[in-house]
């Protein structure tokens, strides 16, 4: 039976932010409600009549009125809030006060330091200043190839004011990762650092930023950065180039220009295992109002309490990061290394800002539990209410070692969504109790369900996760596709109707819900997903190497297990120095995070009759599922080589 970790108080569940919004129901609505499962099937019983509450509650501003709720319901295409004009920076500095800084950051480099509201309003007014200057009008795309520093924030923010189009990767992606999406979506501005400092080392991006720039002929001038040296200057880039200090001295007003909901706030990026990466394209609208739901009423911030993520610009949840300044939080940016000095570094972070909300991934928290350090003894996290934990699913041991070793009547929100919509199908809740291993509820106004092998909505049984209506932070659509065939295909191929997200998952009968990893094919490491295409392109690029397959047993026993297989060319052996250089190729053309946890060579990759390499039951052999159950050997032209992946998979469970 699973473990009840902690319970919520009385007092503490009158004083969240979901009880206040169940007591605004029931004075405003005349809606009663015993328990959150019961407004949870309120929210999806009657879709509209929540998001419409939402808009109410949140005092949603629009210069112009929206003429309904859901204009058209089915899904891709479902038509939020039409009519209604507005702007999601706008509704950022409502927030503005002097009692509360707007963020806190630090780094590997740079001691604690804060930024007041004033001080981020006329930072991002200088830098949307520039940008106009620059000729960036409504609906242009801006790109960042920057860390997580206030300089990515208020660039982010700078663009969005204008209506135009924010996009940004990690400056440890390598060059080829970068073009592969930036090139897509055809910038106009690139926003670059010199380079960063990752545990302890410096790394240069002077060759990285000019390789981008050749390839990116849309893009008309670039912001620099000088933050690893600050004296840097933009050595061999090509021009036109205008300076970060250049940048904020611009003379100018904070504009807010009013966009249709559904105008594009950002593009992320997710893959399909074939292809580039897709650009998913989502609103300011449907982005506002996903995040005030779910920041407040979910995570529970507060006005001024401090909201820390460990993440880089290249995984969502810096965009969900950046969401807290939309309910007032005092947000947390962290560059660095989560293990330099050492593991302790982040909690000694917690200390010193006053963070109340530590959200990081569950494969950092599975090292935490390797490593020395015992943060609830080591560190007065006093202030600590709430942490989170998202990327892949964290194991009972993890849940049972944060409320050991960090903090005993802490609340521990494991949650689970994705980049395709920019936040979470199953969330966590102050309003329910915690078990062992378990995410606490489906999230409200998103109506998940486990559907079997027949389409059937099943509980306590393993199931697809599927999302029978629509959400307002769902893709508005892929960025080049404009009959929408790839985004179809990307969610609705298998159930026509509802999203199909690709995890395995069971909803139990109290309406928690447990996560078996993907269901698909997907690289998802440190819950930043990519495609098994990007990595093919780097490896099989290698003279060595003939053809390759690799698989990711993400969350599996709480850590990531990504093994690369490959054929090499006759009398070719794998060999350390083979290895070592595969290894560096991915982290050089991809990222660190991408390395493969280790290389095999095989005698040829297992294919289908039609040529399709056989990624997912592999997947599957590796998981310890039975051959007959992962793949029929009828449909494989080469069905001999599942034997191999047979003992590799009983190797590895010994």
């Amino acid at each position: 039976m699973t473990n009840l970790l902690w319970s919520p108080s009385r007092d503490l569940q009158e004083a969240t932010n979901l009880w206040a919004y169940m007591a605004w129901l029931r004075s405003t609505r005349g809606l009663e409600f015993a328990n959150y499962d019961d407004v949870w099937r309120w929210s999806v019983a009657h879709v509209e009549d929540f998001w419409a509450s939402i808009w109410d509650y949140f005092q949603i501003q629009a210069s112009r009125p929206y003429s309904q709720v859901l204009g058209e319901r089915h899904m891709p295409g479902a038509q939020w809030f039409p009519g209604a004009h507005m702007n999601y920076v706008e509704h950022v500095f409502r927030q503005a006060n002097e009692q509360h800084p707007a963020l806190v950051f630090q780094s590997e480099r740079q001691a604690l330091t804060m930024l007041s509201w004033a001080e981020l309003r006329a930072q991002v007014a200088a830098v949307a200043a520039t940008l106009r200057e620059l000729g960036v009008e409504a609906g242009d795309r801006v790109v960042g190839y920057v860390p997580n520093i206030p300089q990515a924030l208020v660039a982010f923010l700078a663009s969005a004011s204008l209506g135009a189009i924010w996009s940004s990767c990690s400056p440890d992606f390598g060059s080829p990762s970068v073009i592969d999406r930036f090139r897509q979506i055809e910038p106009k501005v690139l926003v670059a650092v010199d380079g960063y400092s990752y545990g302890g080392k410096a790394h240069e991006r002077y060759t990285a930023i000019a390789e981008i720039q050749a390839a990116l002929p849309s893009l008309q001038a670039t912001i620099f950065i000088p933050y690893l040296d600050p004296q840097a200057a933009p050595k061999d880039l090509q021009g036109p180039i205008v300076s970060w200090a250049s940048a904020l001295n611009t003379a100018g007003e904070l504009q807010c220009v009013a966009v249709p909901f559904d105008h594009p706030l950002w593009v992320l990026y997710s893959s399909g295992t074939t292809g580039l990466p897709k650009p998913i394209v989502q609103s300011q609208g449907g982005i506002l109002i996903q995040h005030l739901k779910e920041l407040s009423l979910h995570l529970d911030l507060k006005r001024g309490e401090r909201f820390f993520w460990f993440s880089t610009t290249g995984w969502m949840m810096w965009n969900l990061l950046v969401g807290g300044l939309l309910v007032g939080s005092t947000i947390v940016l962290y560059d660095g290394s989560p293990g330099h000095p050492d593991m302790g570094v982040l909690w000694k972070l917690a200390e010193t800002a006053g963070i109340t909300f530590f959200g990081t991934s569950a494969g950092y928290l599975t090292a935490l539990m390797k490593s020395e350090v015992r943060p609830g003894a080591q560190y007065n996290l006093s202030r600590l209410k709430g942490i989170g934990s998202t990327g892949s699913p964290l194991p009972p041991e993890g849940f049972a070692w944060v409320y050991e070793q960090i903090k005993a009547d802490v609340w521990l929100a494991s949650i689970s969504g994705g980049t395709d919509i920019c936040g979470c199908f199953v969330a966590g809740t102050p309003l329910l109790p915690v078990y062992s291993g378990e995410i606490q509820c489906r999230a409200l106004g998103v109506d998940v369900q486990a559907l079997d092998s027949d389409g059937n909505h099943v509980i306590g049984s393993m199931g697809e996760l599927v999302v029978a209506q629509p959400m307002p932070s769902m893709p508005i659509y892929f960025w080049n596709d404009p009959d929408g065939r790839r985004y179809r295909e990307s969610y609705f191929e298998l159930y026509p109707g509802k999203w199909r997200h690709g995890d395995w998952i069971v909803i139990n009968e109290r309406g928690g819900v447990v996560i078996y990893g993907r269901s698909d094919s997907t690289i998802n490491r440190q819950g930043v997903r990519m495609g098994s295409s990007e990595i093919y392109r780097v490896v099989e690029a290698l003279p060595e190497v003939l053809d390759s397959l690799v698989v990711d047993l993400e969350g599996l026993g709480g850590t990531s297990y990504m093994p690369l297989f490959v054929v090499l060319r006759p009398g070719l052996t794998l060999d350390a120095e083979l290895t070592t250089k595969i290894k560096g190729a991915i982290r050089s053309a991809l990222s660190p995070r991408h390395v493969p946890d280790a290389i095999f060579a095989i005698p040829d990759v297992p294919r289908t009759l039609s040529g399709k390499k056989l990624e997912v039951p592999i997947k599957k052999i590796m998981m310890g599922m039975p051959v007959a159950q992962a793949a029929n050997p009828d449909s494989l032209k080469n069905p001999e080589l599942l034997s191999l992946f047979v003992q590799l998979a009983q190797n590895r469970a010994t």
